[in-house]
């Protein structure tokens, strides 16, 4: 049997055509020979393109934005029911300390909202700062868990992370000023779920208005690309081959295929410098600032305000908050975001030689925007069972000022003098006179009931009920 099968292992060898015979002998097939040359040559083409590069560089910056909300259904017999109700979107850190951009209407009508990255399985809570829903933009800020006792990183027992003591990767911003048809463009973001999905294409179109009437929007300017955008997409950032931010993916044409547009990064800068970061600001301090001829000037100090009494004076260039550089207003913004209500905080002013540091104490947002407008500061006061405002401060030469309202004064209720006609406006928390205040006309005049004690017993009586009239 073995001499059988040698003899056919034999016979089958002499009958091979003569390629085989090459091949044994340890020599090459010509058209073999070249497909391994190319393969080789193929092997030192570097795999990583300038797409795969942007998305490495950009990615770790690009949040997965998830949202919890709440709707009213109305069920078979009429009555109504509470569902909860999940949604998605995509967002962009602007800086370190977890500040967020993304569109309104990812995080519109939102009761929680938690944040994820690539590679990172546990979710942040996020807290919505300030939009402007005409823009469709928002603001969120990534929050310490709701629990405070894991530390940094760890994750809580909701199974959220906390941010306390955390830097997070930012993307860079770039321009939209100078962006051309036919431009490549990276899109990174989470369509239909599918987190941290990249796609690329050209800009194919610039200064486009849209309508987009289910949101009662109209944008104009924006960026039209062929990148794939889907939903989930929104929110997401739209990238120059460099890796710079130059628009905030926002929506796509669903009767067509692959057209997205972007709002441009110039429009969100303004929008951010303008709104988003004055609205999500905590804190007043006194003073204002203006960019002039390279520097940031300060042009007005209110006064009694933290400023006055620290010491800036009107001129002043602003070169740190906080120990933080400033060189516009954009950073002066951010940098105002990190300050708590009640901090000290350190400006760096540049009066000629050298940076001299003030320490200014910090009041809420609040409390500083009734000092603009009215001229006194209040907290909230509970007496017996009603909880009522209190006047802290009176700015001088102001509306409360003039009409004599002193510090310690109670304040109950106003009753504003529009056309039509309105009661009473009881006065329980510092947010129903916000509301009252951005609701009325400058010129408004504003009847105050106050109580003062005038007997020095620290009880407020009828008979010490003063009334008067704040023209706003």
């Amino acid at each position: 049997m073995r001499r059988t099968l040698r003899t056919l292992v034999c016979l089958f060898l002499s009958a091979a055509p003569a390629t085989a015979q090459i091949e044994l002998d340890g020599t090459e097939d010509p058209a073999e020979r070249a497909r391994n040359e190319l393969y080789d040559s193929l092997s030192e083409t570097p795999r990583s393109t300038p797409v795969a590069r942007v998305a490495q560089a950009v990615g770790p910056s690009v949040v997965y934005v998830e949202t919890e909300m709440v709707q009213a259904v109305t069920n078979w017999f009429g009555g109504t029911q509470r569902r909860v109700t999940a949604g998605a979107g995509s967002g962009v850190v602007i800086h370190p300390s977890g500040y967020i951009v993304t569109n309104y209407h990812v995080v519109e009508g939102a009761r929680q909202l938690r944040v994820s990255f690539d590679g990172d399985p546990q979710p942040y809570p996020a807290r919505l700062m300030s939009y402007v829903r005409e823009e469709d933009l928002a603001l969120l800020k990534i929050e310490p868990s709701s629990s405070g006792s894991a530390p940094g990183g760890a994750a809580d027992d909701a199974g959220l992370q906390t941010a306390v003591g955390r830097t997070f990767p930012t993307v860079r911003m770039g321009t939209s000023s100078d962006l051309m048809l036919g431009e490549q463009v990276v899109a990174i973001g989470s369509p239909h779920g599918q987190t941290y999905t990249v796609s690329t294409g050209i800009i194919s179109g610039l200064h486009r208005d849209v309508a987009v009437p289910s949101r009662q929007l109209y944008f104009r300017g924006l960026i039209q690309t062929d990148a794939s955008i889907n939903r989930g997409n929104s929110g997401g950032p739209l990238l120059n081959i460099h890796g710079e931010l130059i628009g905030i993916n926002t929506i796509m044409d669903t009767q067509a295929e692959n057209i997205g547009f972007a709002i441009p990064v110039d429009r969100v800068r303004q929008v951010l410098t303008d709104s988003l970061f004055p609205n999500a600001r905590r804190v007043w301090l006194g003073f204002d600032v203006d960019e002039r001829a390279g520097d940031l000037v300060v042009t007005k100090v209110w006064p009694d305000s933290p400023a006055s009494e620290g010491g800036i004076c009107e001129g002043d260039r602003v070169a740190e908050v906080g120990g933080a550089a400033v060189a516009d207003g954009e950073e002066f913004l951010l940098q105002t975001l990190q300050v708590d209500p009640g901090d000290v905080v350190t400006i760096g002013v540049d009066r000629g030689e050298e940076v001299e540091d003030v320490a200014v104490q910090s009041w809420d947002e609040m409390n500083g925007a009734f000092f603009e407008d009215i001229g006194l500061t209040v907290i909230e006061k509970q007496l017996g069972r009603g909880r009522y405002l209190m006047v802290d401060r009176v700015r001088s030469e102001s509306p409360a000022s003039a009409l004599g309202v002193e510090p310690r004064d109670i304040i109950p209720a106003v009753r504003p003098k529009t056309f039509p006609p309105t009661g009473p406006i009881r006065l329980s928390d510092k947010a129903t006179l916000r509301l009252l205040l951005d609701r009325i006309p400058r010129g408004t005049e504003i009847e105050i009931d106050a109580y003062r004690d005038l007997n020095g017993d620290s009880n407020y009586q009828r008979s010490e009920l003063l009334k008067g009239v704040l023209v706003r």
